[in-house]
Order: C-alpha cells, then sequence, then structure tokens
C-alpha cells in the first residue's frame, strides 16, 4: 500500500513538473515570435528608409559637388 502511494506521489510530481516545463516552454516561445516579429518589421523600415534616401541621393546628385 505504501508503495503505492508513493508511485502516484511520484506521478503527480512528474505530471506537475512536466506542465511546468510546457508553461515556460510556451512563453519563451511567444516571446521568440515577438522578437522576431519585431526585429522583421525594423528591417523592412531600415530597408525603405535606405532605398528613399538613395533614390534621393541619386535624384540630387548634380547638386554635390567635391
Amino acid at each position: 500500500m505504501h508503495t503505492m502511494k508513493h508511485m502516484e506521489s511520484n506521478s503527480n510530481k512528474e505530471a506537475q513538473s512536466m506542465e511546468k516545463a510546457y508553461r515556460t516552454m510556451k512563453s519563451s516561445g511567444t516571446g521568440n515570435i515577438v522578437v522576431g516579429i519585431i526585429i522583421l518589421v525594423l528591417g523592412i523600415t531600415a530597408g525603405v528608409i535606405s532605398i528613399v534616401n538613395g533614390a534621393s541621393l541619386l535624384r540630387n546628385k548634380k547638386e554635390i559637388t567635391f
């Protein structure tokens, strides 16, 4: 009888441990997705700004003197 309760106790602790691990992985995954989206938006923004500045320089290259 004692061993049966001991096995149930270990099984319950193991289930709680696995649930905690899954919750941690879920929040970590969510954080990684958010960071990825932010980096994607910043990259696209930097690319657009670079293209606009390059086009402005090409448009005004006749006015540039060294």
